[in-house]
């Protein structure tokens, strides 16, 4: 009996191997961004990094430490990036009221140079801070058009990126 709705299943996908170890491996990568709104494709240093853990089958968890970027996964064309901008730009736009902007108000988690980025942080919760991916012989598993970037959401600044790799080194 066939179910409706169930998944076929690609022999090259399932694919079972003897392990040798389980690898935890983690690195920061820092970028210097340059203005709001800029999408930076951060997919090769992704691969990179899943490739020096070692980690054969597992997951790669990419997170951003900031509450005004964000790491998403989408696909790396111009034009969808530019209408990307503008929808973000739509869902919280930087000249509206935010109450996070009017110092004369807010007393909490202020700094000396604040910025009146109410927008960013609010562009932020519908983006995310992290995403996930399977790591598959070795390498991300991304869709043909998908890339990972980091979305600057405020302003031009320093930029960290944590990236975890859990899963096993694929045994001799």
């Amino acid at each position: 009996m066939e179910l409706a709705g169930a998944p076929s299943i690609t022999p090259l996908h399932a694919v079972a191997v003897p392990v040798s170890e389980f690898v935890a491996f983690a690195e920061t990568l820092t970028y210097d961004t340059s203005h709001g709104l800029q999408f930076i494709d951060i997919t090769a240093h992704i691969r990179d990094v899943v490739e020096r853990s070692g980690v054969g089958f597992g997951q790669v968890s990419i997170f951003s430490s900031h509450t005004t970027a964000a790491v998403i996964v989408n696909e790396h064309e111009p034009l969808l990036l530019e209408d990307m901008k503008r929808v973000i730009s739509r869902l919280a736009p930087a000249d509206d009221y935010y109450a996070h902007n009017d110092f004369s108000i807010r007393t909490v988690n202020m700094v000396a140079d604040e910025s009146e980025n109410g927008h960013s942080h609010c562009q932020q919760l519908f983006l995310g801070a992290s995403v996930t991916m399977p790591v598959h012989q070795g390498a991300p598993r991304m869709g043909r058009w998908q890339s990972c970037f980091l979305v600057e959401l405020d302003h031009g600044r320093r930029r960290e990126v944590t990236v975890h790799v859990l899963g096993t080194r694929a045994g001799a």
